[in-house]
C-alpha cells in the first residue's frame, strides 16, 4: 500500500511541460481569479465603522430586491435611545409624513390652512450607551430644533374647512392633494340624478399642491355632492390615477394627475361607462320625440295620453353600471347552472330580489390595477351609517376598458373569503405602497400569518356565538371599510 501511495503521489507531482504561451495564459487566468476572490471577500467583510458603510453605499450597488436591507444595515449605527417630553410645538393638527420623510403635513387649527414642515434630521447626540436626558441643550424642548416651516398655505375661507382625516400624495412625493368640503345638509332636497336619502355637500374641492413650494397647481370641484372624505375612503390613488366616489350622483370619476401637476379627466363610470353613451341615448330621444310629435299630430285626445305614459315608461331606464350588475347576474345564472330545474330555481329568486339589486349604491371603489376597479355596493342606509360591519354588500371587479363586470361576490362569500386569505396585498386600503410593505409579512405571503388566520377562523366557527359567515362577513368588511 505504502508503495502505491508513494507512486501514486510522485505520479501526480510530476511536472508536465507546457508551452510557453499556454503556460503564461494559465498564470494571468489564476492570478486574475485570486483577485476577484480577494474582491468578494472583501466586499463580504463587514466593517460596522458608519464612514465605511456611508462610502460603501456612494460607491456599490446593492443586488436586486435588497436595497431595504441594505439601508437596515446602515441605520443600526444610528438608534434613537431616549425620548423627548414636553416640546413645544405649534398649535397645528399633525396629519402624517410622507413616505420619503421629507414633509411633515399639519392643518392649522382653523383647518383652513395648509401648513408644511421639513424635518431637520439629525439635531442632538450624546455619546456612551447611556444618554442622560439633562445632557442635551435647552432647545432640545422646542419644535423649530427638529422641524422648519416651509410654508403655510390657505386654501379656504368661511364655511369652508379642511377634511382633517383626508390626505393623499403621489407616488414620488411632488405632489399632495387637500380636501375641502362644507358641512352637508342631512336634509337636501332631492336634485335631478341624485339619490334620495343622502346628504349634499354645497361644495367639495380637491387641491393639487406642490409640496416642494406650496403652489396650488390645480383643483376639481363638486358642488351639491356628498364623498366619503373620512380615512380615503371615497378616493383612491393608484400609481397617476385618481377614484373619487359620488355617492350622491352614483358617479365615479377617473382622473390623471399629469407630471405637470394637473388633473384630466379619464373617465366618469355611473349612468355611463363609455364616452359615447351620452350621445348615443340622446340622439335616440331626440328621434323618439319627433315621431311622438308627428304621431300626436294625427290623433285624438284619449290616443294622446296613452303616447305620453308610453312615452314617461320607455324613459325610465337603468344606469350603465346598474345594466351591467343585472346583466352579469343573469348571465352567471343562465351559464352556470346546466340542470333545468336549478336554473328556473335560481332564475325565480333572482326576479324575487330583482328591485333589492336595482335598489344597490355604491358605496367605495379602488384600483386593482390601472384597468380594474374593485366597486363595493350595499343599501342606501349602509352607506350612511357609521357600523357597517353587520350591513349586507356586495364586491363586483369592474373592467375600465371593456366596460364588463369581471365577478361579483356577496359580502359572507367563502370565495371571497379564500381570495382575500391568498391576495391580501392585492386587496389593501392604502392607495399606495412604500418600499418597506414588500417586507411587512401578511396572508399572502407568509404561511405563519396564513395559518394563524385560520386558528382564528377556527376558533370563531366554534364558538356558541360566530358562524363561518360572519367569519368572512366581519373580515370583508374589514379590509373593504
Amino acid at each position: 500500500m505504502h508503495t502505491t501511495s508513494n507512486a501514486s503521489s510522485s505520479f501526480s507531482s510530476m511536472p508536465i511541460p507546457l508551452p510557453s504561451s499556454s503556460l503564461s495564459s494559465s498564470i494571468g487566468i489564476k492570478q486574475k481569479q485570486h483577485r476577484q476572490e480577494e474582491l468578494v471577500r472583501m466586499w463580504r467583510r463587514r466593517n460596522n465603522n458608519i464612514v465605511h458603510k456611508i462610502f460603501r453605499r456612494q460607491i456599490s450597488t446593492s443586488p436586486p430586491n435588497t436595497h431595504i436591507h441594505r439601508v437596515r444595515q446602515f441605520y443600526e449605527n444610528l438608534v434613537p435611545s431616549s425620548t423627548i417630553y414636553d416640546v413645544e410645538s405649534p398649535d397645528h393638527s399633525i396629519k402624517k409624513f410622507t413616505s420619503d420623510g421629507q414633509y411633515l403635513i399639519c392643518f392649522s387649527r382653523s383647518y383652513q390652512d395648509l401648513v408644511v414642515y421639513r424635518h431637520r434630521w439629525l439635531s442632538f447626540g450624546c455619546k456612551g450607551e447611556d444618554c442622560n436626558y439633562d445632557d442635551l441643550p435647552p432647545k432640545a424642548k422646542n419644535f423649530d430644533s427638529y422641524f422648519c416651516h416651509l410654508y403655510s398655505l390657505p386654501l379656504t375661507s368661511g364655511t369652508e374647512f379642511i377634511c382633517k382625516e383626508f390626505f393623499l400624495y403621489t407616488e414620488n412625493n411632488q405632489f399632495g392633494i387637500v380636501a375641502t368640503s362644507t358641512a352637508p345638509d342631512q336634509d337636501a332636497p332631492v336634485s335631478e340624478g341624485a339619490i334620495q336619502g343622502v346628504p349634499s355637500a354645497e361644495k367639495i374641492t380637491f387641491f393639487l399642491v406642490r409640496l416642494s413650494d406650496g403652489e396650488v397647481m390645480d383643483k376639481r370641484i363638486f358642488p351639491n355632492d356628498f364623498i366619503h372624505l373620512g380615512h380615503n375612503m371615497g378616493v383612491f390613488l393608484y400609481d397617476d390615477l385618481l377614484s373619487i366616489m359620488s355617492i350622491r350622483y352614483q358617479k365615479i370619476h377617473i382622473l390623471q394627475i399629469r407630471e405637470a401637476g394637473a388633473f384630466v379627466d379619464v373617465r366618469a363610470i355611473g349612468t355611463y361607462c363609455t364616452e359615447d353613451d351620452e350621445l348615443i341615448l340622446n340622439s335616440q330621444r331626440s328621434s323618439n320625440r319627433v315621431d311622438d310629435t308627428d304621431q300626436e299630430a294625427s290623433s285624438d285626445q284619449a290616443d294622446n295620453g296613452i303616447q305620453q305614459s308610453q312615452q314617461i315608461q320607455c324613459g325610465t331606464f337603468l344606469g350603465g353600471i346598474k345594466q351591467r350588475l343585472l346583466s352579469f347576474i343573469f348571465r352567471m345564472i343562465w351559464n352556470n347552472d346546466t340542470d333545468p330545474v336549478l336554473r328556473a330555481k335560481n332564475l325565480k329568486r333572482f326576479y324575487y330580489h330583482f328591485q333589492h339589486y336595482i335598489d344597490l349604491v355604491m358605496w367605495k371603489a379602488q384600483f386593482l390595477d390601472r384597468h380594474h376597479l374593485l366597486i363595493k355596493f350595499g343599501s342606501v342606509d349602509g352607506g350612511m351609517s357609521r357600523t357597517s360591519d353587520c350591513q349586507t354588500a356586495f364586491f363586483a371587479v369592474y373592467n375600465i376598458e371593456t366596460t364588463e363586470l369581471l365577478a361579483f361576490y356577496q359580502n359572507n362569500s367563502e370565495e371571497l373569503f379564500c381570495l382575500l386569505e391568498q391576495y391580501c396585498d392585492q386587496f389593501r386600503a392604502p392607495s399606495q405602497y412604500p418600499l418597506y410593505m414588500r417586507f411587512i409579512s401578511s396572508y399572502n405571503n407568509n404561511i405563519h400569518a396564513r395559518e394563524q388566520l385560520r386558528k382564528q377562523k377556527a376558533a370563531c366557527i366554534e364558538s356558541k356565538t360566530s358562524s363561518y359567515l360572519q367569519v368572512s362577513l366581519q373580515t370583508c368588511n374589514e379590509k373593504f371599510s
